[in-house]
């Protein structure tokens, strides 16, 4: 399924729209204002939270988890020490953690588990704000992928500077 997120730049916190591939509305992603490090509610169009977003504040570097249902589903970390390309871990309960690396300053990367690719994001076809092309394998968890997007444009592009 292939899915447009773009970030809204008039609001108040960190908000983002995402549309399917037909160009409906599907998502909504509510950034808190005034909150103590990140939080945001990933919502349906009908406001039914699917996902909750935090930022956990003591920890080496950028980190945040993923709830849903007031259960933990993920937790995701960049990883500070590497050579050429970024990373970031998705880990997730079980043997199923993600991985994602690429170029985060061009937004251009992968989504892998083990070798295998789950979904691709990129920026190439969109020129204005942050706006994402994200396509993602059939079968794969739509929600915790467009969640981990989320974080991985908090954590690279914060107050609009490239990290």
């Amino acid at each position: 399924m292939r899915y447009v997120m773009k970030q809204k730049i008039l609001c108040w916190g960190n908000d983002f729209k995402i549309r399917n591939e037909a160009g409906q509305e599907v998502f909504f992603v509510d950034g808190r204002v005034f909150s103590l490090g990140d939080k945001l509610s990933f919502q349906d169009m009908s406001g039914n939270e699917l996902a909750f977003i935090r930022q956990k504040l003591l920890s080496w570097g950028p980190t945040y988890e993923i709830y849903r249902q007031g259960e933990l589903a993920a937790v995701v970390k960049k990883h500070l020490f590497t050579l050429i390309h970024c990373r970031f871990s998705v880990d997730v309960p079980g043997p199923d953690d993600l991985e994602a690396t690429g170029s985060f300053w061009d937004l251009e990367y992968k989504f892998t588990r083990g070798n295998k690719p789950v979904a691709e994001v990129s920026k190439r076809w969109f020129s204005w704000s942050d706006t994402y092309g994200v396509d993602i394998c059939d079968g794969e968890d739509e929600i915790l992928i467009l969640a981990a997007t989320v974080v991985i444009d908090l954590a690279c592009h914060r107050d609009g500077k490239r990290q």
